[in-house]
């Protein structure tokens, strides 16, 4: 039986080139699906349906403020980088719905491929492709599609099967679809399938027959910013795509080496740019590639650190608790308690992710007394948060030795001035929040608008516009700031070695039942950016 989940969002956001004003935008939602325990999925038709309705009423807007759409000079897409669609190239028609980011029905594939690797390492391949073997990664996923879809199997054998993450199905479809459609991806969503090598920037041949993928049914890798094709029901060039968070990267305009962001949505994706040099982890963060702004231009690395749970577990107090009605209502909750009053919430719903990698550890709120009320549950909530982004950033301090000296936040969590406050109370530091809150549609709009051919928006540090910004300091001495994050560790110890590889015997244990997995999409996103407009008087 299939079940209909919470709205996964299509945005499509019109910035003008000059003066990166948002012109216009229009969203559309979509249903999740969960067919099984532990199970997401996506339609790609609905995908593809909603980004076409999102085109037109954008367009309708426009008129409507005396912009002509003709001048609109680049399309770009952002979209989440390793959600896996397969399609038929002749008809046009997906082979399944798509298999989203978070799904775990690949479990028991990765640990059959992990028998595979000496010591069963899940870290082999990662000076290859920045990444452990997880369910993550589009490789798996395809591995699964291969094995249980018949109609898939069928498709590869007769050559009519076409692989991609989302971005590449909406430019096959966008610039032709099965009539002379652009099959392509760029650098940054091909570094999250674990089939790419992040240094040769090719598909690489050995992680293919590993996973035991056909070349032939992948996508051409290109930059960033460059020209793909012409979008077919617009007649305007489509020509570039980035990763989610590579596109907030560029958007909050971290073009230099140490420089960083951190986007709280449902969960929490920090940054740092590394340059051209590929930094390994030693502290749990993944190695992916940042951007590659041009054919010719060379390609830029970060680290990362992910946190699974941030924004979803202000949406599981009011979902799943039932303490507050709205989300804004868990800030002013926690404004008016102003502590905790020692109590510690860890969010582990589905383990812990950076830098610990643990799926044993399950959530936990402790130090309650009879005092604690749903204040200061509200409080220790956007607390662990900020406590959660501590860990990744003190790991991603050390990996680089040069500390950050601020944090350059986004994302729709940082409107919550408390968790603003907080966050820069906990990592000692300032945290800076521009007043450009879609950063993540504004990076591909940058990358759109500087493909060669395009020349509409400059990346030189000299011509960026300059953003105004909110700028968060300090308020507690580090001495507290420190004991109140070692009592958060003993906490996270405390949740974990939760959950066995046992089954259990009876009722529902997936994190699935307990998250609304809606909210945890909703972080990603899929963007048409218009690049420029001239507004007639």
């Amino acid at each position: 039986m299939t079940s209909s989940g919470f709205p996964f969002v299509i945005y499509l956001q019109v910035f003008n080139a000059k003066t990166a004003e948002l012109l216009s935008h229009h969203q559309v939602e979509i249903q999740q699906k969960f067919p099984k325990e532990g199970w997401v999925e996506q339609d790609p038709k609905e995908i593809l349906k909603s980004v076409h309705e999102c085109v037109e009423r954008t367009c309708e807007k426009l008129q409507q403020l005396n912009i002509d759409i003709t001048n609109i000079k680049a399309i770009g897409v952002s979209n989440q980088r390793e959600t896996t669609v397969v399609w038929d190239k002749t008809t046009g028609e997906p082979l399944y719905n798509a298999i989203v980011w978070l799904d775990l029905r690949t479990q028991s594939t990765v640990e059959r491929l992990l028998k595979r690797i000496p010591g069963k390492n899940k870290s082999f391949f990662k000076f290859r492709t920045g990444l452990p073997l997880s369910t993550y990664f589009s490789a798996v996923k395809l591995r699964w599609l291969l094995d249980n879809v018949e109609e898939i199997r069928q498709a590869v054998d007769d050559g009519r099967a076409m692989f991609g993450t989302i971005d590449s199905w909406l430019i096959w479809s966008l610039t032709g679809g099965k009539n002379g459609g652009v099959h392509c991806t760029d650098v940054t969503n091909a570094s999250r399938t674990m089939l790419f090598n992040i240094h040769s920037l090719e598909w690489d041949p050995e992680l293919c027959q590993f996973f035991d993928i056909p070349v032939e049914i992948l996508p051409k890798v290109r930059s960033s910013s460059e020209i793909y094709g012409l979008m077919v029901c617009f007649l305007v060039l489509s020509f570039q795509c980035l990763g989610d968070q590579s596109a907030a990267l560029v958007g909050q305009m971290c073009f230099q080496d140490g420089q960083a962001k951190n986007t709280y949505g449902t969960g929490c994706f920090l940054l740092c740019n590394t340059g051209q040099k590929s930094v390994f982890s030693q502290h749990g963060l993944l190695t992916t590639i940042a951007y590659k702004l041009g054919r010719d231009k060379p390609v830029c690395y970060a680290l990362e650190g992910s946190v699974a749970i941030a924004g979803a577990v202000v949406r599981w107090l009011r979902d799943n608790l039932g303490i507050v009605k709205t989300a804004q209502e868990v800030e002013k909750l926690a404004a008016e308690a102003g502590t905790s009053y020692g109590c510690y919430f860890v969010p582990a719903f589905s383990g812990l992710y950076a830098p610990y990698w643990e799926p044993s550890a399950r959530g936990i709120i402790c130090g309650l007394t009879q005092f604690t009320n749903k204040k200061h549950i509200a409080f220790a909530a956007l607390e662990a948060v900020c406590f959660q982004t501590r860990e990744i950033l003190d790991a991603m301090n050390k990996d680089c030795g040069i500390p950050l000296n601020q944090l350059q936040v986004d994302g729709g969590m940082t409107n919550n001035k408390v968790l603003m406050q907080l966050q820069s109370d906990i990592l000692c530091i300032p945290v800076v929040k521009p007043s450009m809150p879609e950063t993540t549609a504004l990076g591909a709009a940058m990358a759109a608008g500087a493909a060669e051919g395009v020349g509409i928006w400059s990346l030189n540090p000299g011509d960026l516009t300059a953003v105004t910004c909110e700028r968060f300091e300090p308020q507690i001495n580090p001495e507290e700031s420190e004991f109140r994050y070692a009592r958060w560790k003993k906490a996270v110890m405390k949740s974990m070695g939760w959950e066995t590889s046992e089954a259990p015997s009876n009722g529902d244990t997936s994190i699935f039942c307990s998250l609304p997995l809606g909210f945890f999409i909703m972080s990603s996103m899929i963007m048409l950016i218009g690049a420029k407009f001239t507004i007639e008087d």
